[in-house]
């Protein structure tokens, strides 16, 4: 007797090995294999950004070894990434990682499902849509501009109890790339952790309409400490806005920076108080280790998973605080900071809630009361809190 089911067992067994060699998920392959991961950069280890990443390629070759063999490219343009990607795959990567801003990446992953793409998640885009080898990431970066805004507090309070600063001075100041809720939401969180210390302090924003334009950064710094600020903040990718404060209190300024991406006590020596950074690497390496053994990224990596979007804070080790410079920062900082660290660790801590109201400046109507508190990163790995603070921030250009 015949059993026609047999060919369709045969046929269907044959189509689920064809996808799981084309996804590369359900296989041990990479565990006898080299992969070739490839990463492509938006600039090169010059400058912050950019090096802070590389750390995490560089933590990658040394959990691996001979395991994978690392492509990069460095100093890609958004507009002109499809090229080097092309390459990197002609090369043989079975895994990239993409710290550019574009959206090539997506149409890239369509073309090519046996490669995954884990790009740096992207404003205003959903993974809707998108192919199932497409991966977003990025570390919640808000609880680390908290944490740093309770050590420009200290400073701040420090100032003001010593009688070498009145209430009506105590200004920050902040260098941001744009108005988008990346920025946005930073310095806001950097805001509300001074004030919960100080709660005197004030913040005036400036942007520079880039990522990473070093003459710029450092007149907008300039510009922050000549109308009266006396810590600056940074979204941006280079250390200008370091090197600017560590030249004005050559002049004769008083005033205190706190960094991104890396420290900035080597340019700033004078005035670096602490600097924060997204750690990278607890997401590639698991990302890496997934692919090797034919599991689903989002499965293996720990923190908080929206669809095929990753984000983690302090209790993945996500985003780190940096050396305090304890030469200048006020008493008792480390030990502060060191408690907002387990209060955000254990959800205690609510980085957008107080009495406070935003408005959306590219929206009047859209009015937020903080009173009832605000969720960043509840839907995505990219910051959402887009609200200007009304009688505490104010933004020029």
């Amino acid at each position: 007797m015949k059993k026609p089911w047999i060919p369709t067992l045969i046929v269907c067994a044959a189509v689920l090995l064809a996808a799981a060699l084309i996804t590369g998920y359900g296989t041990d392959r990479a565990r006898d294999s080299l992969m070739k991961v490839g990463f492509i950069y938006s600039e090169d280890e010059s400058t912050p950004y950019t090096a802070n990443f590389v750390q995490a390629q560089r933590a990658l070759a040394a959990e691996f070894g001979e395991k994978v063999q690392i492509l990069q490219r460095s100093n890609v343009l958004s507009r002109d990434c499809e090229q080097p990607l092309r390459d990197l795959i002609r090369e043989g990567c079975e895994l990239l990682f993409i710290n550019l801003d574009s959206d090539i990446p997506i149409t890239m992953a369509r073309e090519f499902p046996g490669v995954q793409f884990c790009q740096v998640s992207l404003p205003g885009i959903t993974l809707d849509g998108t192919p199932e080898n497409y991966h977003t990431f990025n570390g919640e970066i808000s609880q680390a501009r908290y944490v740093s805004g309770i050590a420009a507090g200290m400073k701040l309070r420090q100032m003001l109890d010593s009688g070498a600063l009145r209430a009506e001075d105590a200004l920050i100041g902040f260098v941001g790339a744009n108005d988008s809720p990346e920025v946005v939401s930073g310095y806001t969180a950097f805001l509300l952790g001074a004030r919960s210390v100080a709660p005197e302090a004030r913040m005036r924003v400036r942007y520079t309409g880039s990522w990473g334009n070093f003459n710029t950064e450092k007149e907008q710094t300039r510009r922050l400490i000549e109308e009266g600020c006396v810590i600056i903040g940074q979204h941006v990718n280079t250390t200008a806005s370091a090197v600017a404060c560590e030249e004005a209190v050559a002049a004769g300024h008083t005033v205190f920076h706190v960094g991104y991406h890396q420290s900035m006590m080597d340019v700033a020596p004078s005035c670096a108080l602490v600097s924060i950074r997204t750690n990278w690497a607890p997401y590639i390496l698991e990302a890496a280790r997934a692919v090797m053994e034919g599991k689903i990224i989002e499965e293996t990596v720990q923190g908080h998973a929206h669809g095929r979007d990753m984000s983690a804070g302090f209790e993945n080790g996500w985003v780190e605080m940096l050396e305090l410079n304890r030469f200048i920062a006020a008493d008792g900082t480390a030990e502060k900071m060191e408690r907002a660290i387990d209060g955000l660790k254990r959800g205690r801590i609510r980085v957008f809630s107080g009495n406070y109201t935003g408005v959306n400046p590219r929206n009047p109507g859209d009015v937020i009361d903080l009173n009832a508190g605000y969720t960043e990163y509840q839907n995505s790995s990219n910051p959402s809190f887009c609200y200007l603070l009304q009688g505490y921030i104010e933004t020029e250009n």
